[in-house]
């Protein structure tokens, strides 16, 4: 029986430097991700988007990793972005379930894809507690609109809020590729069979359109309270231009008369 923690470590990660402090050998690199060997069928796998997977470490050894990286944080069973998985060894035999992975061998490709699945599923917890957080924001002006008939932020507030909820959308589509299979799994059965099992029991694919319509609710909110702001200056614009106009007139009058 071997263990799987994957753990939100940071916002990002970098990933050259990840490769630097830890110097360890190289199963799998892109720009994005680091997967890496920590001695004998002990596993790490290092993510952009600040979350590292790990296969049969244990609190010191996780620890110890943590400080290499200089992240200055440390691993606790209370953590609240932290997912765990039990992988175990048996002959003949594939199968995924809520707490458990059944290999039929020690694949490492299979491994990998044991710690990728987990990884994004810390990850969706990070992008669900953000979306949330922005959705209870909106919430605010929303209520403020139905009670007092006023959208109670400025303009420049408002269009960094909208930067925001534009910048998390990015970050979610770039970052977790959820309907995509990674390459091994195009031409190996049972490692597209386990994929496609890792991301039903994790529930991947319905929590990322969870997210993702989150965020439309927010921007289409947000789109709204830009329209009625907008609105707002325009008028501004239409009586100063009236005002200008009665000067003129009044002007023109004075003169006349005097």
């Amino acid at each position: 029986m071997y263990s799987v923690i994957a753990l939100q470590v940071a916002k990002s990660l970098n990933i050259r430097r990840c490769k630097q402090q830890l110097a360890l050998p190289i199963c799998y690199s892109d720009s994005d991700e680091l997967f890496l060997s920590n001695g004998p069928k002990k596993y790490l796998y290092l993510f952009q988007y600040g979350v590292i997977a790990f296969f049969n470490h244990t609190p010191n050894e996780i620890n110890a990793i943590l400080a290499a990286l200089e992240i200055g944080t440390s691993y606790s069973v209370d953590a609240d972005l932290l997912e765990t998985i039990t992988v175990e060894i048996k002959a003949g035999a594939q199968q995924v379930t809520f707490d458990r992975v059944i290999l039929p061998d020690f694949d490492e490709e299979a491994l990998r894809l044991v710690l990728l699945n987990t990884s994004q599923s810390v990850a969706l917890d990070r992008y669900l507690e953000i979306t949330d957080g922005l959705l209870e924001e909106t919430n605010i002006y929303t209520q403020s609109l139905e009670t007092t008939g006023r959208l109670n932020i400025s303009g420049k507030n408002l269009k960094k809020f909208i930067g925001r909820v534009l910048n998390i959308k990015n970050q979610i589509s770039e970052n977790l590729y959820i309907f995509d299979s990674p390459e091994v799994t195009w031409e190996n059965e049972q490692l597209n069979k386990l994929n496609v099992a890792l991301k039903q029991t994790f529930d991947l694919k319905d929590r990322y359109r969870y997210i993702y319509e989150r965020t439309a609710i927010i921007k289409e909110d947000l789109e709204l309270f830009k329209d009625i702001m907008d609105h707002r200056e325009s008028s501004k614009l239409e009586w100063i231009i009236i005002a200008l106009i009665l000067l003129e007139v009044v002007d023109l009058f004075v003169f006349r008369i005097f």
